[in-house]
């Protein structure tokens, strides 16, 4: 935890004298290993490394923004060049101030180089460093440069530095930093020691962030520290500069409803009634409770990933109950998310999850996030109507898919109100294909419970099946689809389907190329429909007959083949110059065709021409 003394030993005279605010996240800058949060295998390492003298020659420093990749840069060019009375060799233990380190933790020491690659990607710049670490440091034990951002270096640049990187001086040590590891040429890559700097944890961030709030003399909420956390994201830099805005924006206090308005959240505990809503089935309720947060200043996007960071906490808290006890958690988060993990299955989580998932992005990049958004808590609370795989694959084999079973109802705690959550949590755990008030359908598919007696319940006469319609052929299909007024599927039959092998109950053919990826699943689900009984269509190795529309396309061009040879019509054709057949009748087929023909009759003649 950073100490606020050793963190304000860099201030100067003059900016003390000044009265110059120094933000946070500057103020309470760690300038040694033991006020680094969150990063203790890198130090344990360092430790060792430092003590048996097997001090590498180059480090890269890798992770995401603000977890103090330019700060342990520093840290470590002190150690490198820690000088006191008693203490003359690189050391990790930096509680006393060295001769060298105000300067270099200030970065104005004239042996420790720091270069920010963002601008300075050229060759010029790394020859400039390469005819540089020739020479002895000036006053320090070692010469460093510290480079960050290192992968915006250029591909010259890279390979200029290769040979200075591999056999460097022994007096000069390179740190490299930087949020972008995989651009960094492996040829550079394997000539330092990586490090690799964690995300720090919420729970870390939130005990940081309440030492930091007390030294300063600022009352803060166990509530917002969480939100804090949770908006940083691991970064401490990010989290020190929320609660700066949260300070400023309280005027001096800093309570959860400030952030969460401040940030623009949810309030977590709506999130947790919007889920249950969800849960149940009830879309009236929960489009309510979404509009009612909306109308408080919440994102419809940030109200779908609280929704999905509570979903991920249940499903986390059915595998690993003790992730109840991280300090991030509000008190309703951990109570009401244990008590939902004993009520739902993973089945119904995971599926949740998913549409949450799928639903964020739909939400961001529609220009109408609001009616997006309601359309995937619609999609949510209308889940239960799915079937799971098991069920949908049972169906299909013919077998009836099993009805879930929901464990009895839990009794409240003693003193609990029927309609808090306790009362709630008791009528979660009700059969699963409930309707609810609102007419969504009950979504919560509770854990099974153990087997219990079931009781006989007569089953209703089956209806009588329909007369099965028997199909041997592609017309036959065709015909099907003209019946039934399907107009697009039967020119995608006609046009892409070539038969292999046609059974009842199975269908076997292969597809053109230009065929729709869905026909195959289109043509199991209309048969089915069409005839009543299921039918198994499969895609077949073999090339198969041709299709309706090339044997069409065949048939007429023999029909045109036979009539060219024909005397009279070559007679004609010889008569007049430029001719050409355009189509073939068949008088028998002329006298069959009804007024709706698409081929219109030939025209009369008169007798006396």
């Amino acid at each position: 935890m950073n100490d606020a003394g050793t963190s304000d030993a860099g201030v100067s005279a003059a900016g003390k004298a000044s009265g110059a605010y120094r933000v946070l996240a500057r103020k309470y800058r760690p300038s040694d290993f033991s006020q680094l949060i969150g990063q203790e295998p890198m130090v344990r390492t360092l430790t060792n490394a430092f003590s048996s003298g097997r001090i590498a020659q180059a480090w890269m420093l890798t992770g995401v923004r603000g977890v103090g990749k330019t700060t342990t840069a520093r840290i470590l060019a002190r150690a490198l060049n820690y000088r006191t009375p008693g203490i003359d060799k690189p050391w990790v233990d930096l509680s006393v101030p060295g001769e060298h380190c105000q300067a270099i933790m200030e970065g104005r020491h004239v042996d420790v180089i720091e270069m920010d690659a963002a601008s300075h990607t050229g060759i010029d710049d790394i020859r400039d460093i390469i005819d540089r670490v020739r020479y002895a440091p000036v006053s320090a034990r070692y010469k460093v440069y510290i480079i960050d951002e290192v992968h915006m270096l250029s591909t010259q640049a890279f390979n200029g530095l290769l040979k200075t990187l591999e056999e460097p001086p022994p007096h000069v040590k390179f740190i490299f930093a930087t949020t972008e590891i995989r651009k960094v040429p492996i040829t550079v890559l394997s000539r330092c020691q990586r490090f690799d700097l964690r995300r720090i944890d919420a729970s870390a961030l939130v005990r940081h962030l309440g030492a930091i709030s007390e030294k300063e003399g600022i009352s803060i909420d166990d509530e917002a520290l969480a939100m804090i956390a949770r908006a940083a994201e691991g970064s401490a830099r990010d989290s020190l500069s929320i609660l700066d805005q949260a300070i400023a924006h309280g005027g001096g206090a800093v309570t959860a409803e400030a952030v969460r308005a401040m940030l623009g959240l949810a309030d977590r505990g709506r999130i947790i009634d919007l889920f249950e809503h969800l849960m149940r089935g009830d879309v009236a309720a929960a489009l309510g409770e979404f509009r009612a947060q909306y109308d408080t200043g919440a994102d419809p996007a940030a109200v779908l990933t609280d929704l999905a960071e509570f979903n991920h906490l249940v499903t986390r808290l059915r595998f690993v109950p003790d992730a109840a006890e991280d300090a991030s958690l509000s008190e309703a988060e951990r109570r009401r998310g244990v008590e939902f993990a004993a009520a739902l299955s993973v089945k119904v989580l995971s599926r949740t999850w998913q549409m949450l998932l799928k639903g964020i992005p739909e939400v961001q990049s529609s220009n109408r996030p609001v009616s997006a958004a309601e359309m995937v808590l619609i999609r949510i609370a209308h889940a239960a109507d799915l079937p799971t795989l098991d069920e949908a694959l049972k169906s299909l084999d013919g077998q009836p898919a099993p009805a879930p079973r929901a464990p009895q109802p839990r009794p409240a705690p003693a003193g609990a109100p029927s309609g808090g959550p306790a009362g709630a949590m008791a009528q979660l755990a009700m059969p699963s294909v409930m309707p609810s008030s609102s007419g969504g359908a009950q979504t919560m598919r509770v854990v099974e419970a153990a087997p219990e007696p079931v009781s006989f319940t007569p089953q209703p006469e089956p209806e009588p099946e329909q007369p099965q319609q028997s199909i041997k052929s592609l017309n036959d299909i065709v015909a099907l689809a003209d019946s039934h007024r399907d107009g697009l599927f039967k020119a995608l039959v006609r046009r892409c389907v070539r038969p292999v092998r046609i059974e009842p109950g199975h269908v076997e053919v292969s597809l053109t190329e230009d065929a729709p990826r869905t026909l195959l699943n289109d043509l199991t689900v209309k048969l089915k429909q069409w005839t009543g009984r299921h039918w198994v269509v499969s895609l077949s190795k073999d090339e198969g007959g041709q299709t309706l529309s090339e044997m069409e396309s065949e048939r007429r061009e023999t029909a045109l083949l036979d009539a060219r040879s024909d005397p009279a019509v070559a007679a004609v054709l010889e008569r007049f110059p430029g001719a050409r057949i355009i189509d073939v009748r068949i008088p028998d087929a002329l006298q069959a065709q009804g007024p709706d023909d698409d081929t219109l009759p030939e025209p009369e003649t008169d007798e006396d021409d």
